[in-house]
């Protein structure tokens, strides 16, 4: 039985980066259904390589295991799938640490998972450097908690972990919330960027600042609608803070496009449109690019 204490199922740009940090002083295996390179480089903001040969694993054949947290780092959409799978070869207890953006898959395998089931949102910037690394193009936040603030020690001892590993972190008894205001960031910043073939600092350039100004309008509609509390910084204080701390930053959905893989469209936009609609709040500029999106 391995003694490995992190798990990370999902070797993209966040999960190599999460097991870049752990691997320095922490076992970890990452998981994936094709093979990588041992040899992994991370690439700091600051510009310094630091490269670790990671324990890999093919996510559908796990070696023995019983690790202290489960990370499902996989796209939303591949999430549940994902899941299914390594659950099966895990004890169910094992805990489970959910990273996926939106706030669809984190209510259901909450309900469906035996063990915890803590939420991450984080804001740390990162893109693949081909099969061999993984470039960290901006300092963030991770929050971590879970929906019914069931495990808080477990909450503060992973976000102990992941600051001394150089992934600042806290842990919070609010983490809907903190999915929400994520989701508010991911609307204003991914479809843009994915659209445009543009980094996050861009956003700060004409066109597309009066653009991002008009989605986070509507995004706040929708959160004031939905009851869900302004951050300190205000919506757009928000934003932009995260595009100041990512400039140099390929958004999520623009790797995917730039990869020609599925984007996280329904998972980004799906809850702010449905919510919109349930309150008959108007919001052309989500809806436009929830169809430019849409095209093929």
């Amino acid at each position: 039985m391995s003694t490995a204490s992190h798990l990370i199922v999902g070797p993209g740009a966040l999960g190599r980066l999460l097991a870049l940090h752990l691997a320095g002083s922490h076992p970890v295996v990452l998981a994936g259904r094709r093979p990588l390179p041992l040899e992994q480089t991370l690439i700091t903001p600051e510009g310094g390589h630091r490269i670790h040969r990671l324990a890999m694993a093919d996510s559908r054949r796990l070696p023995p295991l019983a690790p202290a947290f489960l990370h499902l780092t996989t796209k939303a959409y591949a999430t549940e799938a994902a899941y299914a799978s390594v659950a099966a070869q895990l004890p169910p207890a094992t805990p489970l640490v959910l990273w996926q953006n939106g706030y669809q898959v984190q209510p259901t395998l909450s309900l469906r998972h035996t063990g915890p089931v803590l939420c991450a949102s984080t804001t740390e910037g990162a893109w693949l450097a081909g099969d061999t690394g993984v470039i960290h193009a901006g300092h963030g936040l991770t929050y971590i908690g879970d929906l019914d603030n069931r495990y808080p020690e477990l909450c503060r001892a992973l976000a102990a972990t992941l600051t001394d590993t150089g992934l600042q972190a806290n842990a919070v008894d609010d983490i809907r919330i903190r999915l929400w205001h994520k989701l508010a960031i991911n609307a204003a910043i991914n479809p843009l960027t994915a659209r445009y073939r543009i980094r996050n600092g861009q956003l700060r350039d004409r066109p597309f600042r009066p653009m991002v100004n008009q989605v986070i309008e509507e995004v706040a509609a929708i959160m004031a609608a939905e009851e869900i509390p302004a951050p300190e910084a205000g919506w757009h204080g928000l934003v932009w803070q995260v595009v100041a701390g990512t400039a140099n930053n390929r958004a999520s959905m623009l790797q995917d496009v730039l990869a020609g893989r599925p984007i996280e469209r329904e998972a980004i936009l799906g809850p702010l449109l449905a919510a919109a609609r349930r309150h008959r709040i108007a919001t052309p500029v989500l809806v436009a690019l929830d169809a430019a999106l849409a095209e093929p």
